[in-house]
C-alpha cells in the first residue's frame, strides 16, 4: 500500500470508518510488530488529529513506552498509577473528560486535557499493552471513540506475537 492516508468525513464516526480500513491495508502483509504499531500510531495521530497517541507495553510488571506520535512521554508507569496503569489494572477502557479531575493522573504534558486508554489482551485474557490517546481539548472522547478504538485493539491483538503469561512483548 502507498504510505499515505486520506481520511474523509465530517463526523468522528465517518472519519473512523474511513481510517480503519486504510490502517488494515497499511499493515497487511507486514510481519514486523513494531513497524505495524508505529504506522498505526502515525495513522491515528494524523488521521484523527489527536494530540498524542502511543502504546505502552506490559513489561517486567510495569508499562514501558513503545511506539508513539506526539511530544515526549512518560517512559514507565506502574500498575494502578495514572489512567494507563488504572486501565491495565482494571482491564478495561477508560475515558477521562478532564485529566485534572482523575485521581493520580500522571501529567506527561500539561497540554493534555482529556484521554482515552484501551487495553489489548493475549490469549489468556491478560493485558499485554495499552493504547493511550490524548487530546488538548476537554471531553474530546466519547462512546464513538471507544467503539472504533476497541475495534482497532482487536486488530492489534491479532498482530501481537504469541506470548506466554507474564513474558511481555519481546523483540
Amino acid at each position: 500500500m502507498a504510505e499515505s492516508l486520506s481520511v474523509s468525513g465530517t463526523t468522528k464516526k465517518e472519519k473512523y470508518e474511513s481510517l480503519l480500513p486504510q490502517i488494515k491495508a497499511l499493515i497487511e502483509g507486514e510481519t514486523d510488530f513494531i513497524a505495524n504499531l508505529s504506522n498505526i500510531m502515525s495513522a491515528l495521530k494524523f488521521g484523527m488529529d489527536f494530540f498524542w497517541v502511543g502504546i505502552y507495553f506490559v513489561k517486567e510488571q510495569q508499562l514501558v513506552l513503545g511506539p508513539f506520535q506526539g511530544p515526549v512521554a512518560c517512559t514507565r508507569i506502574q500498575l494502578g498509577k495514572g489512567v494507563c496503569g488504572t486501565a491495565w489494572k482494571e482491564k478495561k477502557t477508560i475515558i477521562v473528560e478532564d485529566v485534572d479531575q482523575f485521581p493520580g493522573h500522571i501529567a506527561c504534558s500539561s497540554l493534555s486535557k482529556s484521554e482515552i486508554v484501551l487495553p489489548a489482551f493475549d490469549k489468556n485474557s491478560e493485558v499485554i499493552l495499552i493504547l493511550d490517546v490524548d487530546s488538548e481539548h476537554l471531553a474530546a472522547f466519547d462512546e464513538t471513540d471507544k467503539v472504533y478504538l476497541e475495534q482497532l485493539m482487536r486488530l492489534i491483538e491479532d498482530l501481537t506475537p504469541t506470548l506466554s503469561k507474564g513474558e511481555g512483548v519481546k523483540f
